[in-house]
């Protein structure tokens, strides 16, 4: 509305001087036009001539007063481009599109988006409903059914099982009461191959290297598995379940030592050793950093190495699924102040193969 009654103004007063002295006013427009067209050009001396609204707008009020004849002459756009300016401006006074309110939902959070899918992901036996109600109690307010459509728009199966549960998961959900065992041989320089009995923790990976032997016998193994709990002590009760595999020298005494302590025994499927991923593993490791680095000399020194690097594995190792932290560390680890009078020496570990280093004071 103001700048059409402008516009109007603005041609009512420049058509006053042109009534009195039609012939030297559209002259003098004609030099406006060209004035204003060479401020256009010089302005936007890098891009392409861009006309903005008072551009327009001062053109428009210019156009009635030069001739006809002379409009190609100096007029620099042709009439259709003016009535293509004013259909836009009359367009744009009857367009009510910036006073609408905006209808409907508002659009959901994408943190919101990414909490349901955690939450989905991370409990496969969770409905939109049981989601729905978590964010809720910080004060995340979602409907039930903007729940639903986030995990349909995601390809998420409906509750009450999504996916799995896998071995891995399922092993990984009972890691605090698992205890894996499986045997492992070493090789003396005389060419004489003798048999270690390990057991590792999964929920704390602390590893227990019961004994080493030239014959593994199923009473030997037996005798493993009670010396294993009279070791725990207390924390044998918080076993559930025994993972092995069908070696022969397991038997049933050796089944039932951990099963008079509550423990359910689980075999692995034959020549299956990703099915004790992790004890397969933790075997690996003891023969990359002990093993493979020492000569074994005798039964005597095949017993030393494993129990030295047990202490080590325990007390200090670092464990990439414990935040870096040794099976044995405590709960609150002590925080060292910057600059604190600290240093670190080393200390040797079967004979310099493995370093270890812990701060001291001076």
């Amino acid at each position: 509305m103001i700048i059409s009654i402008l516009y109007r103004a603005t041609r009512a007063l420049l058509s006053v001087p042109a009534v009195l002295l039609r012939r030297d006013t559209a002259k003098d427009a004609e030099l406006l036009v060209l004035r204003h067209e060479n401020a256009v050009l010089r302005r936007q001396l890098a891009g392409p001539v861009r006309y903005e609204p008072a551009d327009r707008f001062w053109l428009a009020a210019l156009s009635s007063l030069i001739l006809r004849r002379h409009w190609k002459r100096v007029f620099p756009v042709a009439p259709a481009t003016l009535l293509a300016w004013h259909r836009r401006l009359i367009a744009k006074r009857w367009d009510y599109s910036h006073r609408r309110r905006r209808t409907g939902r508002p659009p959901t959070a994408a943190a919101l988006k990414k909490l349901v899918l955690r939450l989905a992901r991370e409990n496969p036996q969770w409905g939109h409903r049981r989601i729905q109600g978590e964010p809720a109690r910080p004060g995340h307010a979602l409907a039930p059914s903007t729940v639903w459509q986030i995990l349909h728009a995601a390809g998420i199966d409906p509750a009450p099982r999504r996916t799995g549960p896998s071995r891995r998961e399922f092993l990984t959900a009972q890691a605090e009461g698992i205890i894996a065992a499986d045997f492992f041989h070493i090789g003396t320089v005389t060419g004489r191959r003798l048999y270690a009995l390990a057991f590792l923790e999964l929920g704390t990976r602390k590893l227990h290297i019961t004994g080493v032997t030239a014959h593994p016998t199923a009473q030997w193994a037996t005798q493993q598995a009670r010396n294993l709990t009279a070791d725990l002590g207390t924390r044998v009760e918080s076993l559930r379940f025994v993972l092995r595999d069908r070696d022969s020298k397991y038997i049933d005494s050796f089944d039932g030592v951990f099963e008079a302590e509550g423990a359910e025994v689980l075999l692995s499927a034959p020549r299956a050793p990703r099915m004790n991923a992790h004890c397969e593993r933790v075997i690996g490791t003891i023969r990359r950093e002990a093993l493979d680095q020492v000569l074994i000399m005798n039964k005597a020194h095949a017993r030393r190495v494993p129990a030295e690097y047990q202490e080590h594995y325990n007390s200090h190792r670092p464990h990439r699924s414990r935040d870096q932290q040794p099976p044995q560390a405590p709960k609150q680890l002590p925080v060292l102040p910057v600059g604190a009078p600290y240093r670190l020496p080393r200390t040797r570990i079967l004979g310099g193969v493995i370093n270890q280093y812990q701060y001291v004071a001076y």
